[in-house]
C-alpha cells in the first residue's frame, strides 16, 4: 500500500507540473481558488444626491451603447442575437444575408487544454510539402461530403449518405462553429468521412487529407469531434451541453463508495465486442462484473426508458470498449464518476491522448486474459477505495472542465485554422455544391432532429477569440509523455501478476 500510494503522488505530482496548459487554464477560468475573502458590506442609506448620480451614470451609458462608443460584449459576452428564422408557406428556405460580423477583437486569456497540442501532430504529415488540390481530390473515393468556407460562407458537395444522421449533425455542428466565432474562420476546403474505421496509410506520394472522428497509428486522418456533441437522433442521446449537466446531477445521487462495487457496462456486443461477453459468467461475481445487452430496436419501440446515461452512474466501476473503432460511448463513461476500467483501445479521438493511466482511468490489455484483468481492477479498487475514488474523480472533473462544448468548439476552431494554413491552392465551390446555414437544415427538420437541433443552436457570437493553442510537443517530451503512459499501464499490469501469484502460493 506503501508504495502504491508513492506511485499515486508521483502520477498527480507529474501531471500536474508537466501539463501547465491544464493549470493555465484553470486558473484563467476563474475557480476562486485564490479569492480573499471580504467584509460584509455596510448597510447603504441613499440619497437624494447618490440617486441622481446612478441614474446619470446609467444614462451616459446608454447613450454610449446606442452609439456604439461602448461595445455591448464588455456587459453580456455578445454583441447581438439572433433566432432561427424560418419562412412561411410556400415560401423556399433560403440563408439570411443579414447576419452581421460579430466584433471579437477581445483576445481570449485561456490556454488551450494539453490535448489541442495534438493538433500540430495529426497535420505534421503535411508540414513540409503543405496539402495540394491532388491530396485532397484523393480523398474524395471514400469521403462522404466535402466541405468549402468561402467569406464566411458554407457549401457542401455529398457524395454518399452516411450511417444514420452522422453528416448531417457533423455539418450542423460546423454551422454552429460559424456563428459562435462569425468571420473568424479563413476560407478552406475539406473532405469528411463519416465512417467508424480508418482505412489506413495513404501513397508515399502524398497521403490524402480527409477528417473524421478517429484515427490509429497507421492511419493519417485529421480526428474531429464527432456528431453526437449535437445529439445522436437515432438512440435519443441529447446534445452534450444538456446531457453533462444531466450526467453531473446523476453523480449526486449516490456517494462513490454507496454505489455498487462490480464494474458495468451496457451496449450492443455484436459490434466487435462478444469476447466482453464472455467475462458475464453464470455467476456475476465471477467476474466483478454486471454487463447488459443493449436491444436498440426494444429501446426505440419502448421510448428508450433503460438508455438514460444519467441513470448509469451507479457503479463505482464501468468499463470502456471499444467497438468497430473507438466508440462515442467514451465521454459518457468518463463522465460518470466511476473509475473507468479502460480496454486499451486501439483507436484514439480528439481528447483522449491527453489523458494518464491511474489518474484519469485504470489501464486493461485487450487479450484473452481480460476478464481476469477486470477482476483485479475491480478488486483492487474495492480495497484502495480513496485512490480509485481520485481516479474516478480525475476522469469527471477532466470531461466537465476541458471537454466542456466552449473547448469542443475551439478544437474545432483550431484544427481548421491550422488545416487552412497548410493549403498551397485557393477554395473554390464546385458545380454540385450547396450553400448550407443554420435556416436551411433546422427549418425543415421535424420531431427529435428539430429539437435537438435548437437545443444545440449557438444563440449569439462569442464575445472573445477561442482559447490560445499550445504549442507543439518538442520531440523529447512527446516521447517522455508516450513512455510514462506505457510505463503507467506496464506497473497495473506488474501489480496483478504478482497478485496472482500470491493468491497460487496460498
Amino acid at each position: 500500500m506503501k508504495m502504491e500510494n508513492e506511485i499515486f503522488r508521483k502520477i498527480f505530482w507529474w501531471s500536474s507540473s508537466s501539463s501547465g496548459s491544464d493549470s493555465d487554464s484553470g486558473s484563467a477560468s476563474g475557480s476562486g481558488t485564490n479569492r480573499k475573502c471580504c467584509r460584509p458590506m455596510e448597510k447603504i442609506v441613499p440619497t437624494t444626491t447618490g440617486v441622481l448620480v446612478i441614474f446619470l451614470l446609467f444614462f451616459v451609458a446608454g447613450i454610449c451603447l446606442s452609439s456604439g462608443w461602448i461595445d455591448s460584449s464588455i456587459f453580456s459576452g455578445i454583441s447581438y442575437q439572433k433566432p432561427l428564422r424560418c419562412t412561411t408557406g410556400n415560401q423556399i428556405q433560403t440563408c439570411s444575408r443579414d447576419y452581421p460580423a460579430a466584433n471579437i477583437n477581445r483576445p481570449s486569456n485561456l490556454i488551450c487544454p494539453s490535448y489541442f497540442k495534438w493538433i500540430h501532430e495529426d497535420l505534421k504529415t503535411w508540414k513540409e510539402t503543405g496539402i495540394t488540390k491532388e491530396m485532397v481530390e484523393k480523398a474524395k473515393k471514400t469521403a462522404n461530403f466535402r466541405l468549402v468556407i468561402l467569406n464566411g460562407k458554407v457549401y457542401v458537395e455529398k457524395y454518399r449518405p452516411s450511417f444514420q444522421t452522422r453528416d448531417k449533425f457533423t455539418l450542423w455542428g460546423i454551422l454552429q462553429l460559424l456563428r459562435l466565432y462569425p468571420g473568424k474562420l479563413p476560407d478552406l476546403e475539406l473532405m469528411f468521412n463519416c465512417d467508424d474505421t480508418p482505412r489506413g496509410r495513404g501513397p508515399k506520394e502524398g497521403p490524402p487529407a480527409l477528417f473524421r472522428y478517429c484515427a490509429d497509428q497507421g492511419s493519417k486522418e485529421i480526428v474531429f469531434p464527432d456528431w453526437s456533441f449535437w445529439g445522436w437522433v437515432e438512440t435519443n442521446i441529447k446534445p452534450w451541453s444538456q446531457l453533462l449537466e444531466e450526467i453531473v446531477e446523476g453523480n449526486k445521487r449516490t456517494k462513490w463508495k454507496d454505489r455498487v462495487p462490480f464494474a458495468y457496462w451496457r451496449g450492443n456486443p455484436d459490434v466487435g465486442r462478444k469476447d466482453l461477453m464472455a467475462c458475464r459468467g453464470s455467476n456475476e461475481k465471477e467476474w466483478n462484473t454486471h454487463l447488459y445487452v443493449q436491444d436498440w430496436g426494444k429501446e426505440t419501440r419502448t421510448g428508450f426508458k433503460q438508455s438514460n446515461l444519467a441513470e448509469q452512474c451507479t457503479h463505482r466501476y464501468k468499463i470502456y470498449i471499444e467497438g468497430w473503432a473507438w466508440s462515442v460511448s467514451e465521454k459518457y463513461i468518463l463522465a460518470c464518476d466511476s473509475m473507468t476500467l479502460f480496454l486499451m483501445p486501439r483507436y484514439y479521438d480528439f481528447f483522449t491522448r491527453g489523458m494518464v493511466p491511474l489518474q484519469h482511468y485504470w489501464p486493461i490489455i485487450r487479450d484473452n486474459n481480460q476478464c481476469a484483468s477486470l477482476k483485479f481492477a475491480v478488486e483492487w479498487g474495492n480495497n484502495h477505495t480513496d485512490l480509485a475514488q481520485k481516479i474516478a474523480n480525475t476522469s469527471s472533473n477532466f470531461i466537465r472542465e476541458e471537454l466542456k462544448m466552449d473547448y469542443v468548439y475551439d478544437y474545432m476552431f483550431h484544427v481548421l485554422n491550422e488545416y487552412s494554413k497548410l493549403l498551397r491552392f485557393k477554395p473554390t465551390v464546385p458545380p454540385g455544391a450547396v450553400e448550407l446555414c443554420s435556416e436551411t437544415m433546422a427549418c425543415p427538420a421535424t420531431g427529435v432532429m428539430r429539437k435537438f437541433m435548437e437545443d444545440s443552436m449557438v444563440k449569439s457570437p462569442s464575445g472573445s477569440s477561442p482559447c490560445n493553442i499550445p504549442p507543439p510537443y518538442d520531440p523529447s517530451t512527446l516521447e517522455e509523455f508516450i513512455k510514462k503512459k506505457s510505463n503507467l499501464t506496464r506497473q497495473v499490469q506488474m501489480w496483478q501478476h504478482e497478485s496472482q501469484n500470491i493468491n497460487k502460493t496460498q
